[in-house]
């Protein structure tokens, strides 16, 4: 039976261990992707007495339903496109890569996603596909916010897993997160703010704001009703942060045109307004 404590390992054992444990489970994982894709083309599951891959891997494989969601869906897009189990497997692509690549792979472009999206993060990879496939600007909205199931859930509540697994086409892990399964109580949604690139230069914003906040965000528009007529959101949040920019500059970098003597006896380390301006600069 293998032992979990490692304080006797050296350093240097240590961190070998654990890039070989790492290189191991990205191989393991191409394999798994690879078993998943075939056992579910040959309907496998079937004479185990389930309906779908998805209750086979939650029921006999004892997966997490979002851990099957994920990898079945992983599974189909590699299946399609082999060159991504060597990608997988060999670390220079991630499941999360390969789920938000889904939707542009084709047979042309799937050697060249690959290389485009080697060792990227997320965030990365997000910006690059924001920069090859530009979206449309989204419309600006403000409004109230209904505490109810989220679009995904509901379509899971009242239809198959299978038809949820679909929901993955544009698969995010916040997405994934609401998949519940049939009949299972919808949790509140719970707020989140996501900043997601739309283009190389273009960006979407979603956030909740408290009450408060969106009072000052509507009275900021009325103030601003002559310079913004269209009460454009963008744009007012646009000049509330170049002004809280430059009064954090000002503060923390002594960024002022004009700077002061200080007057009195400075209590503690003081470094000086000019001093602070210059390695800001």
């Amino acid at each position: 039976m293998p032992s979990y404590s490692l304080s006797h390992l050296a350093d240097r054992v240590l961190l070998r261990d654990l890039a070989s444990l790492v290189a191991t489970d990205r191989t393991t994982t191409a394999a798994l992707l690879a078993h998943l894709a075939e056992v579910e083309a040959r309907e496998l599951y079937r004479p185990a007495a389930y309906s779908s891959m998805l209750a086979y891997c939650v029921g006999e494989l004892r997966l997490s339903q979002f851990a099957a969601l994920r990898r079945i869906r992983a599974a189909r897009i590699a299946r399609k496109y082999p060159a991504l189990f060597p990608a997988i497997a060999n670390g220079r692509i991630h499941l999360t890569t390969v789920l938000m690549l889904a939707t542009h792979l084709t047979a042309e472009s799937v050697d060249e996603l690959i290389a485009a999206t080697t060792h990227r993060t997320r965030e990365e990879v997000e910006q690059l596909l924001a920069e090859h496939f530009p979206q449309p600007d989204l419309p600006t909205s403000l409004q109230a916010m209904v505490l109810s199931a989220p679009p995904a859930a509901r379509v899971a509540t009242g239809h198959t897993a299978e038809v949820a697994l679909e929901l993955l086409q544009n698969e995010t892990l916040l997405a994934a997160q609401a998949l519940v399964p049939v009949a299972a109580p919808v949790p509140a949604p719970v707020a989140r703010t996501k900043v997601a690139p739309l283009s190389a230069d273009r960006y979407a914003l979603q956030v909740t704001l408290a009450k408060e906040t969106h009072d000052q965000l509507r009275y900021a528009q009325a103030l601003l009703g002559h310079a913004v007529p269209s009460g454009d959101i963008a744009q007012v949040l646009d000049r509330a942060l170049k002004v809280l920019v430059r009064q954090l500059e000002q503060r923390k970098f002594a960024a002022a045109t004009r700077t002061c003597p200080r007057r009195g006896k400075p209590q503690g380390r003081y470094v000086p307004a000019p001093v602070r301006k210059t390695v800001w600069l």
